[in-house]
């Protein structure tokens, strides 16, 4: 397998976009992340487009508009890690030598829903009793609390951070910051969960452009090596499961880090897969940056802030950024790849040499999460 560098990288501004459509979201993260990366569109030898509710053919649609075709256009749907399981295929096509160069889309518009919970599947049992996604994070809060001590308060101190760090991307949907007793007394969505504890639907899009090291050389950006690109699938369980532990992330983070050749220590920044507060401290666990039970203590010391020694989203997280779900997973890339280029502006992690970035897919009955990719990038 050879060597793979990302090369453009592209992010609309999200936010709600009601009088656009899906592929008018897209075209300009695509224009964007090509013009990056200096590439020309007969450079691309194949291209992945990772959506859930872009419906049928989202990636012919959009590069329609780009005068794009011709060439192989594979679209992705895996729940919240769509594109992120788009840009692991992606890595395995150029990596394995088929094509030298591919281009990797995503897109969602969420607001066509017009708020409200997204749409899940409802033959899934688990769904069909209740277990939508604020309910299982509640579920998630409320033991660890039980287990560990954790108060609402300093739960709430999860998205006092994201915010504060949203406040300096100018590509987040909030950028405004929010008080401790705002995130409290905000409206109740599943105890102890409130509206501020919830990342927000809404619209957007990324993409990224990826090449064969050995031809970066042949394009005017700066390279960033894909260290890492793992996909997994959660384990189906029957019977009890421990809620705090996300299984399918501890797995998913061994198997990156063996094939990086890098450890928990060896992170400097990372994008983790906040859709809710509590997420982001079960995360730090699972990923090895502290060990069971110590998650608090790194965000109240400021480890993962900016100038700690090891932020954690950077950029906002799911809480501030936005999760329009088709497009997390590569907007998480372009934040850690324009982390490791130092062109982050106020929210820079300085000497951010290896970045990970993680977007786990949705709920499944009788799993922790139906898919989880991560990946490890080196400046």
């Amino acid at each position: 397998m050879r060597p793979v560098s990302i090369i453009g990288v592209g992010m609309i501004p999200f936010g709600k976009y009601p009088d656009k459509d899906t592929a008018d979201l897209a075209w300009p993260a695509i224009r964007q992340a090509m013009d990056d990366a200096g590439a020309e569109r007969d450079d691309i030898g194949i291209a992945y487009c990772g959506s859930v509710y872009g419906g049928m053919m989202i990636g012919q649609r959009t590069l329609t508009r780009l005068g794009m075709t011709g060439m192989p256009i594979i679209n992705v749907e895996n729940a919240c890690s769509s594109s992120s399981s788009a840009f692991h295929q992606a890595h395995m096509a150029v990596a394995s030598g088929a094509y030298d160069v591919a281009l990797v889309l995503g897109v969602d518009k969420l607001s066509q829903f017009g708020g409200g919970t997204i749409p899940l599947v409802d033959e899934d049992w688990e769904i069909s009793q209740g277990m939508l996604m604020p309910a299982l994070y509640a579920m998630r809060a409320c033991r660890y609390m039980h287990e560990t001590g954790l108060t609402q308060e300093q739960l709430a101190g999860v998205s006092v951070k994201a915010r504060a760090m949203g406040a300096k991307n100018p590509d987040a949907q909030f950028q405004k910051d929010v008080s401790l007793e705002a995130v409290m007394n905000a409206r109740p969505i599943a105890d102890p969960l409130t509206l501020l504890h919830c990342c927000p639907t809404g619209d957007g899009a990324a993409a990224a452009v990826i090449c064969a090291a050995e031809v970066a050389h042949k394009f005017d950006a700066t390279a960033i090596s894909v260290l890492a690109s793992d996909l997994c699938t959660g384990t189906y369980m029957t019977g009890y499961r421990d809620m705090t532990v996300p299984e399918i992330t501890v797995r998913g983070a061994l198997e990156a880090y063996e094939e990086a050749g890098v450890g928990p220590e060896d992170i400097d920044v990372a994008e983790i897969h906040d859709a809710f507060s509590i997420a982001e401290l079960l995360y730090y666990e699972a990923f090895g940056f502290c060990g069971r039970g110590e998650a608090i203590g790194l965000l109240e010391d400021g480890v993962t802030s900016i100038g700690g020694a090891k932020p954690v989203n950077p950029s906002g997280g799911l809480l501030s950024k936005g999760h329009p779900v088709g497009a997390t997973g590569i907007a998480q890339i372009t934040e850690i790849t324009r982390q490791l280029r130092g062109l982050c502006g106020a929210r820079q992690v300085e000497g951010a040499r290896t970045g990970l970035a993680h977007a786990t897919g949705g709920g499944a009955m009788g799993m922790d999460h139906g898919a989880c990719s991560i990946h490890i990038l080196q400046r």
